[in-house]
């Protein structure tokens, strides 16, 4: 079994970083290999017990069919490599901050319950990734922000579970929104309607 969950989280590392490449060029594709990783990710993270962390995989598969038919409509608005933003919306962030505290809180105690090996960590990372993918989906800048504290915090997460495959995932992933945060910024092209 340990062979197997090592060439999972082999495969998601992989597939993982093809994502954030695709995510940085604002391509499609991205999301085709979003459902690839994050099914992979949800395994390894389920039969270590870690849930919040293997229910927010399945989200992004979820999230991966959204955001599919989100940046397919917005592509058709600007020119070939340019990169289509919307502005967030004010409401959009209000809301966001009172679910990344609540759904934080709540989700720790859930968590504590069901005997996570690290219920604080893995409820902050959660919320930070649920709220970033929909930013993603809706093609919002700060989305980059936003993976870089949860990324940085999934790492860590990572670490201390013994995941060291998917650790070395996740600190590529820091290094890749900072990245797309200053690519996105300098190639991209504000919508004047949301997607």
């Amino acid at each position: 079994m340990e062979t197997l969950i090592s060439a999972i989280e082999i495969f998601a590392a992989v597939t993982g970083v093809a994502y954030v490449v695709l995510e940085i060029l604002q391509k499609n594709a991205m999301w085709v290999v979003g459902i690839l990783t994050g099914l992979a990710c949800a395994f390894s993270f389920g039969v270590q017990h870690v849930w919040a962390s293997m229910g927010l995989n399945l989200y992004y598969v979820v999230m991966s069919v959204v955001g599919f038919i989100q940046w397919r409509r917005a592509s058709e608005k600007v020119g070939e490599g340019e990169i289509h933003l919307c502005a967030i919306p004010r409401a959009v962030g209000i809301w966001s901050a009172v679910a990344l505290v609540a759904g934080s809180l709540v989700l720790m105690q859930v968590l504590r319950s069901a005997g996570d090996p690290a219920p604080r960590l893995d409820a902050l990372a959660t919320m930070l990734s649920v709220i970033g993918t929909w930013w993603l989906a809706q093609s919002y800048l700060q989305q980059w922000l936003l993976w870089i504290v949860a990324d940085i915090l999934t790492a860590w997460l990572c670490i201390s579970t013994g995941k060291y495959w998917m650790s070395l995932l996740y600190i590529v992933y820091v290094g890749s929104a900072v990245y797309g945060y200053y690519h996105w910024k300098k190639h991209g092209k504000i919508l004047a309607d949301a997607v």
